[in-house]
């Protein structure tokens, strides 16, 4: 099944998608990989729905990427005794570890790490951001504030701290049990949240150990200043608006979203970006004119993939959603100011042999007007370069791997095709040829290139170009 898009989809699945024929519905509809979000999956189901997914990727007969979403430390505070209390602009409110419900002058915080990290001047957002505090005396016990916007606390309401960098690192023991299973289902892709240093990513990485590939969540102020040193040590990246915009000024997220996505391509990183991109359909069979344009900035943009998340994973119109981000992907990609937008963000190549034959392969496949590129990985690093060149043809990876070709689905112009792996130099030619051919990029008589590393089967040797006729 041959996508006419090269932006790829994610989808979230949940009670509203997790039976095998509304996986293979949405898959039918346009989705590239799903993601299955642990904060709301327990581990007999994640095996469930992995297994759902393996089944439908069978009977389509292409590569299907799985993304397990970690759920990350939930900072709440506790319980009231009355359940929720009113509160005023101005007054104070304390944070404290005192186990006794709370009222409308205090409540428990349950995390010793944030009474002890917080200073005089930090912001404290409650719920998505509804109640803000402003920190005006700490002791190491508790957090005096005033309230400078919202009228209202309940219990068991989520904390956001923009201002504080927390000593805690993004891995909980829930966490690490979920990856422990996750990687033993065979998942390719383990998205982290709540990372804030490099550090946190480094962790993660000693206890996957191979086994998937890490996609560091930006939802945080503390990530994007360090944005350079997260995304060496990441294999992709995800723009997490919906927790940015709580966490920053709504203002400047679409900056932050252009800065973060245009960083990830200049380092031939993935980058997809998530988050209420068509949120009225979760109880509307169409979006809004502007949820329509949103999506069209991150194909404009250049980004490897979109997301659907409560859309498809728990709103009425799931495979509707689905259909409808397809579209407007489509439409945008055939726009006449697309590729323009897209070429004027390229950037040099690394100073490598497999980069400089990535990019001779992109000028020579534009300036003849060949059917595809055609790359052989095993690794998948020569598929990342090819997409990182954004050409204007499609590109075809062809692996002998099929985790390989699960993990490049999240790639931009990127069809996977698992094969077998080439004898010799002709065998490579013919295999690439009637690959190309079979998936309908080409008919007799077109033209293809070819990249690959001779000889054959040595990781990270890309030094050929080819070009083949069909």
């Amino acid at each position: 099944m041959r996508r006419s898009r090269k932006v790829k989809i994610l989808a979230t699945i949940g009670p509203a998608s997790s039976s095998v024929e509304m996986i293979e519905k949405l898959f039918t509809a346009g989705a590239d990989v799903f993601r299955i979000n642990m904060s709301h999956t327990d581990h007999p189901l994640m095996r469930t729905l992995v297994q759902r997914i393996r089944s439908v990727e069978q009977a389509a007969g292409r590569p299907i990427g799985i993304l397990a979403d970690l759920q990350g430390p939930k900072l709440r505070v506790g319980k009231f005794a009355a359940g929720k209390v009113p509160l005023t602009l101005g007054q104070t409110f304390t944070l404290d570890d005192d186990p006794t419900p709370g009222d409308e002058k205090r409540v428990r915080l349950p995390h010793p790490e944030i009474l002890q990290s917080v200073k005089v001047g930090h912001r404290l957002l409650i719920d998505d951001g509804k109640l803000a505090l402003r920190a005006v005396r700490t002791d190491g016990r508790s957090i005096e504030c005033v309230v400078e916007a919202g009228t209202a606390i309940s219990d068991k309401k989520g904390v956001s701290l923009p201002d504080t960098d927390l000593p805690v690192g993004a891995l909980t023991e829930k966490d690490r049990a979920d990856l422990d299973a996750v990687t033993a289902e065979g998942v390719d892709w383990i998205a982290l949240s709540f990372v804030q240093r490099p550090e946190d990513l480094a962790e993660a990485r000693k206890l996957v150990r191979g086994r998937a590939l890490l996609m560091a969540k930006i939802e945080k102020p503390q990530a994007v200043s360090r944005l350079a040193e997260i995304i060496e040590l990441s294999d992709a990246l995800m723009v997490a608006r919906g927790d940015l915009g709580v966490e920053m000024p709504l203002e400047n997220v679409p900056g932050i979203q252009k800065q973060i996505t245009r960083a990830a391509r200049r380092a031939g990183k993935p980058v997809v970006v998530a988050t209420q991109m068509l949120e009225s359909m979760i109880t509307a069979p169409v979006p809004t004119r502007a949820e329509v344009s949103d999506v069209s900035i991150a194909v404009f943009e250049g980004a490897d993939a979109i997301m659907l998340s409560a859309e498809s994973a728990a709103g009425n119109y799931p495979v509707e959603a689905v259909a409808m981000m397809n579209r407007i992907a489509v439409q945008v990609e055939r726009d006449p100011t697309y590729a323009g937008i897209i070429n004027a963000q390229r950037t040099e190549p690394e100073a490598t042999g497999a980069d400089a034959i990535s990019l001779a392969a992109r000028q020579i496949a534009e300036t003849l007007k060949l059917s595809a590129i055609v790359t052989y990985t095993a690794s998948g690093a020569t598929g990342l370069r090819a997409a990182r060149e954004r050409p204007r043809v499609p590109v075809i990876a062809l692996s002998p791997v099929l985790q390989t070709a699960r993990r490049l689905s999240l790639l931009w112009g990127t069809h996977c095709v698992v094969t077998e792996d080439a004898q010799d130099l002709d065998d490579m030619v013919e295999r690439a040829c009637r690959i190309a051919e079979n998936e309908g990029f080409g008919q007799k008589g077109d033209r293809i290139i070819i990249t690959a590393g001779v000889p054959l089967r040595t990781p990270g040797s890309t030094n050929m170009i080819r070009i083949a006729y069909l």
